[in-house]
């Protein structure tokens, strides 16, 4: 189990229903030490702004847009061992560090490409504007 650093440690409501959700057991160690806390509209609407600036709106939860939001208003470091939180939050020059796996190397931007016509959007869309079919996420070679 890993153990929570010393300090006040804040999580979102959103991370502590899904450690609940999926049975991790470390909720039951560490719940009561855990500050719950919302981010701010304006740090948020920051975070959706980069996110979609590098294509990781398609790869980030609600959740994880919190948390992101939520370090960002606390000027605190970030634990998480998701690497569409640390690329972002490198981007957004909020300070993280891995929990159980090492961080990322370099900043990715991702593109979006048809399955049907095999057009390239910068930004994610439901469906591809051209012949509507599915979009996946793909690595820019810029």
């Amino acid at each position: 189990m890993q153990d929570l650093p010393p300090g006040e440690v804040f999580a979102t409501a959103g991370v502590v229903a899904e450690l609940r959700k999926y049975g991790d057991q470390r909720i039951r160690y560490w719940e009561d030490m855990l500050m719950i806390s919302s981010p701010t509209p304006a740090a948020l609407a920051s975070v959706r702004k980069a996110a979609a600036s590098t294509g990781d709106d398609a790869r980030l939860s609600p959740t994880d847009s919190e948390v992101l939001a939520l370090a960002l208003d606390l000027g605190a470091v970030l634990l998480t061992d998701d690497y569409s939180i640390q690329n972002l939050a490198k981007v957004m020059g909020v300070q993280y560090r891995g929990v159980g796996l090492k961080g990322i190397k370099e900043v990715i931007r991702w593109k979006y490409r048809c399955t049907g016509c095999r057009r390239e959007w910068d930004e994610n869309h439901p469906d591809c504007p051209v012949c509507g079919s599915p979009l996946r996420s793909s690595r820019s070679r810029k």
